[in-house]
């Protein structure tokens, strides 16, 4: 049986295709893991998709969302990579469609498009996809910076970054020093919230910050030993406590 995912519009298919580009620059053997859930998509009767994806240098889960018009529940885990191809190979179909149906006499093609999209075969998921973080128990949290101000301070960090890595003395610009250095810029809390750094310099690479003319502003949240930054393109989750990880600046 095909397994298939049904995008409400064709640009939400497009949208998530960015995403797993971003992600995939990280790891080219990057997996995701997908999640469907019935009845959740905001009174369209259709489904929401939650797409997890991990970001190992800066150490949080980045979730992209989508409206489905589909509402079969799903929960598994796929190559990013392939997930990838199909939504490209999804939308090179439609186009060709498209181009047959804005022939002569073929009338125009309908606004808001529907994308299907047919899924990879599952893989083994790796650790952090069977760590994720809860569904529910968020409450919120105040304090947060706005979008301008999140966006200036990454941007900060960045170029921080850049100046002191440039000038350790070549026989001191180890591995482990780099690291020191992105720990220290990007574990600093944001405002007054206990949020780091790391959480909206995610945000910025992944693309999940609003544009400056988006009425909705990001919010942040907290469920036991997690926090999130939620935004109107999906969230960035991370535990309150671990590890630094490799904290260096990441592509953007």
């Amino acid at each position: 049986m095909t397994r298939r995912l049904v995008f409400a519009e064709g640009r939400q298919a497009e949208s998530l295709a960015v995403f797993l580009g971003r992600l995939l620059r990280y790891d080219r053997g990057a997996a995701v893991r997908l999640r469907v859930a019935a009845g959740a998509g905001g009174g369209t009767g259709g489904a929401a998709l939650a797409v997890f994806g991990h970001a190992p240098a800066l150490e949080v889960i980045v979730v992209r969302t989508a409206l489905l018009t589909t509402a079969a529940e799903l929960d598994e885990t796929v190559s990013a990579g392939e997930l990838a191809e199909a939504i490209d190979a999804a939308n090179a179909g439609a186009g060709s469609a498209e181009s047959a149906a804005a022939a002569p006499g073929a009338g125009s093609p309908a606004p808001g498009r529907e994308s299907a999209v047919d899924l990879p075969q599952p893989v083994s998921g790796p650790g952090w996809a069977g760590l994720l973080p809860p569904r529910s128990g968020w409450e919120p949290v105040a304090g947060l910076p706005r979008p301008e101000e999140l966006r200036v301070a990454v941007v900060a960090g960045v170029a921080e970054f850049k100046s002191r890595v440039e000038a350790l003395p070549e026989e001191k610009r180890t591995r482990s020093e780099v690291d020191r250095i992105g720990g220290d810029i990007w574990s600093r809390p944001l405002g007054g919230t206990p949020l780091p750094l790391r959480a909206a310099h995610a945000a910025r690479v992944f693309g999940l910050l609003p544009h400056p003319e988006d009425p909705a502003e990001p919010a942040l949240l907290a469920a036991g030993n997690w926090l999130r930054l939620r935004t109107p393109y999906g969230s960035v989750a991370l535990r309150r406590t671990g590890g630094l990880g490799r904290l260096g600046v990441t592509p953007v």
